[in-house]
């Protein structure tokens, strides 16, 4: 500014506001708040009359006449106490597929009953530079919230560090990433801002649900918190449309709440948290703000503005990172993330896979039943599209377990697999126990079992992902023991109300599931609330369920003695696995080896084998490399290639290479030759497998 002797930088600094804000302002793009541009005169010492932002009048004749939207900070207790964050969002990671789990999850859980759509979730990523930036700080007020971010930056622990980190980002690089999750026929944040009521249990309570359906994913009250953990601001702001008025209103609710540790700001001491809304003038303490109605252009201006009437609620997390992503895209000497495009198509793109992954079942519609949600993700910059929205398709993240969903909500699966495509159905007893001593609430549940035949796009094979009513994936895991030359598969355990309205028991199986449930929803197990609301012994109800489920598989699974196929008597004895060293000894630990194989010849000439391997104990990742050669009469073996390497269990295969680890003491591995590295006729010779280790092999 000139005759001042500051220059834009400088100013900024001092207002605690982007350099592009106050450009913003010289161009006269956009203005500062009245109390802000007092301030702007202040550090400039001049009248209001002089500098180039006097054409900016103090008071604007379209202010309403309503007290203006301000940010409460709670204050500090008065006994000493101090909370360094939020304790509830220190149970997950700020990690973008734990937060579309969850936030999902909560959507799935809010859908609206009263009709047979599905729930819509969208998320959007946003990336804010330059003016646009600029603009979207001076509508949350950032000139008040700076002073305490600074405060809570300045102080050594872990959430000050990375708040420390978000500002870096936003002010040296004048960049921020938004991330918007909007669901679509949903309840919406409905109730009072302070009574019992959706609306207080998100914005205002920790560790509280509020949900009553016994088939909801959540019953912890711990899964919003990853909204705030994802922030690297500790900031959400929130936009409801309601299924149920409040105050006679239904649209455009807002609310905002910032979670910061403890902190002292002129000579004030705050315990933590804040909420960006309108003073409440019938509060005991008049800074106490609570939620607005408000205008579109203020939405707007927040990039809060939704599609349509339909209720539901939008969460903006201001300063969005991802702890996986930035740690894939790498960092440079001074410890700054690089390739920021990358980055942010990165973050898409793990979005799309965990929706894909943890949701495929509540995508999938068949016969008369629709799904029971519908997901997508889009990528933005400055408000323009960057990477289009997608869809996320059941179908082409998990294709063999949709089917087989697909199939058993069609009523089109079979009692055995003789063809390809066909989906078996089996049930599954749980025996579910008595709970809080009312032993009508006992019984034998009828667990469904689907299974069907694997396809290269399923990732893992020979597995049983298990889920209760709302159709997310709660657990996945491995069948043991099954015989070699089983033809690759996937299964899936339907539980509780996922098994259908007319199974038995499938309301006490649910609830007996939900209470086995951690806070993460990833497994059933022993949890404290099973041990109070059943009997001690309870999960091992659970552990029969797997028992029964791995024994169902192996039935559904097992190929007959007399539909084997031919040739396996014919090559059994043409069959070696090498006897050389294929690797290092370590100490007493000797690498993987093989210690059984199984071949045939197929249609086409190429040898098609089942190999299974002895992995040692020890806990080391051992990189081994499957060799295949032919056995001839004379001369060196001649070594053929592989036309496919399939990882089966307790291994993973990359770039031709696999990997064993000590978690499990046998592996299995499939492959197939390729012919046209064949110097003779498969028929004319023996097969020789080899597992050598691959230099620095040992992780």
């Amino acid at each position: 500014m000139q005759g001042t002797g500051t220059d834009t930088s400088e100013l900024a600094h001092q207002l605690g506001v982007t350099r592009a804000l106050v450009e913003a302002w010289l161009d006269k793009r956009s203005v500062p708040r009245p109390d802000l541009l007092v301030r702007v005169q202040e550090v400039l010492g001049v009248e209001s009359e002089t500098g180039r932002c006097s054409s900016v009048s103090p008071k604007r004749q379209d202010e309403p006449a309503e007290t203006p939207v301000a940010w409460y900070h709670r204050p500090g207790h008065d006994d000493g106490g101090r909370e360094f964050g939020n304790a509830a969002a220190f149970a997950f990671e700020a990690d973008l597929e734990v937060l579309a789990r969850e936030a999902t999850q909560n959507s799935l859980d809010e859908r609206d009953r009263s009709n047979d759509r599905p729930v819509r979730v969208r998320y959007t990523l946003h990336e804010l530079t330059g003016d646009t930036l600029a603009r979207f700080l001076t509508a949350i007020r950032w000139h008040d919230l700076h002073p305490h971010y600074e405060a809570a930056a300045a102080q050594d622990q872990k959430v000050g560090r990375v708040i420390s980190a978000g500002l870096r980002e936003m002010f040296e690089r004048d960049r921020l990433v938004l991330l918007r999750i909007d669901d679509y026929n949903a309840n919406g944040l409905t109730g009072d801002d302070y009574e019992d009521g959706r609306f207080a249990a998100v914005v205002r309570r920790q560790l509280e649900s509020r949900k009553s359906d016994v088939a909801a994913g959540g019953s912890y009250g711990l899964g919003k918190a990853t909204l705030w953990a994802t922030s690297r601001l500790g900031l959400v702001l929130m936009n409801s449309t309601l299924s149920e008025p409040h105050e006679g209103h239904t649209q455009r609710r807002l609310i905002g709440r910032l979670d910061l540790p403890w902190r002292e700001v002129d000579r004030r001491r705050f315990a933590g948290p804040a909420w960006l809304g309108r003073p409440d003038v019938e509060a005991d303490n008049a800074e106490v703000v609570r939620s607005w109605w408000a205008d579109e252009e203020t939405v707007e201006s927040l990039h809060l503005t939704r599609d349509g009437d339909d209720p539901g609620t939008s969460f903006l997390i201001v300063g969005a990172h991802d702890v996986a992503s930035l740690a894939a895209a790498g960092q440079d000497q001074e410890g700054d993330v690089g390739d920021d495009e990358d980055s942010l198509e990165r973050m898409h793109q793990r979005l799309v896979r965990a929706l894909g992954r943890n949701f495929w079942a509540s995508m999938t519609a068949g016969g008369d039943r629709g799904p029971l949600l519908e997901a997508s993700v889009r990528t933005l910059r400055n408000g323009v599209e960057h990477l289009e929205e997608e869809r996320v398709e059941p179908q082409v993240h998990q294709p063999a377990r949709s089917r087989a969903l697909q199939a058993f909500l069609s009523g089109t699966t079979v009692d055995r697999l003789t063809e390809a495509g066909q989906v078996a159905l089996t049930t599954v007893p749980l025996k579910v126990p008595a709970r809080d001593g009312l032993t009508d609430t006992a019984g034998e549940h009828r667990a469904v079992l689907l299974v069907t035949e694997a396809t290269d796009a399923d990732g893992r094979i020979n597995q049983v992902t298990a889920m209760r009513g709302n159709r997310m994936t709660v657990k996945t895991s491995w069948v043991p023991g099954l015989p070699l030359g089983t033809n690759p598969f996937q299964a899936v355990l339907l539980a509780g109300l996922a098994a259908g309205d007319d199974a038995p028991f499938a309301a006490e199986a649910e609830e007996f599931l939900r209470s086995s449930e951690p806070p993460e929803h990833n497994k059933w197990g022993q949890t404290d609330e099973l041990r109070m609301r059943y009997s001690p012994p309870a999960h091992r109800r659970i552990a029969v369920l797997t028992s029964e489920t791995n024994k169902a598989v192996h039935e559904l699974v097992a190929i007959p003695k007399e539909k084997r196929p031919s040739g396996t008597s014919k090559v059994s004895k043409r069959l070696k696995i090498s006897g050389k060293p294929t690797g290092k000894v370590r100490g007493t630990v000797a690498p993987p080896k093989l210690d059984d194989l199984e071949a045939v010849i197929g249609p086409s000439g190429a040898w098609q084998i089942t190999a299974e391997v002895k992995v040692p104990p020890g806990g080391e990742l051992w990189r081994m490399s499957p060799v295949a050669k032919l056995e001839v009469r004379s001369g060196p073996r001649p070594v053929v290639k592989w036309a496919e390497l399939v990882a089966v269990s307790n291994c993973e295969l990359f770039d031709g290479i696999l990997y064993f680890t000590s978690g499990g003491r046998r592996a299995v591995f499939r492959g197939v030759t390729d012919v046209s590295t064949h110097p003779v006729r498969a028929a004319l010779t023996g097969l020789v497998v080899e597992l050598q280790e691959i230099k620095g092999g040992v992780a």
